[in-house]
């Protein structure tokens, strides 16, 4: 994979991450945090697919690799859902 390649990979991933944070209400951490979700909803994503049987539907090939969108997108807000429980929201004390 080349650097743009890399670059277009990140920058998709951090899109659906976004969109995949946006659906559950989740938005702490950033740009980073974004790629992150995107790149680990991927995986979520397809592989909650297989185990279900469903297609995979509307993958973007960037410099030859798949990347399946819809299944990152809803891998993400899966994987910020989790995050969302396990850390919940932050709580500013006033006196």
């Amino acid at each position: 994979m080349s650097l743009f390649g890399f670059l277009v990979l990140l920058l998709v991933a951090a899109i659906a991450g976004g969109i995949g944070q946006a659906l559950v209400g989740f938005s702490r951490g950033g740009c980073l945090a974004s790629i992150f979700f995107g790149l680990i909803g991927a995986y979520v994503g397809l592989w909650l697919a297989g185990q279900f049987n469903l297609p995979e539907f509307f993958t973007i090939n960037i410099d030859g690799q798949p990347f399946p969108l819809v299944w990152s997108i809803l891998g993400a807000a899966v994987t910020a859902g989790i995050f969302s429980l396990l850390f919940g929201r932050r709580r500013s004390y006033r006196v």
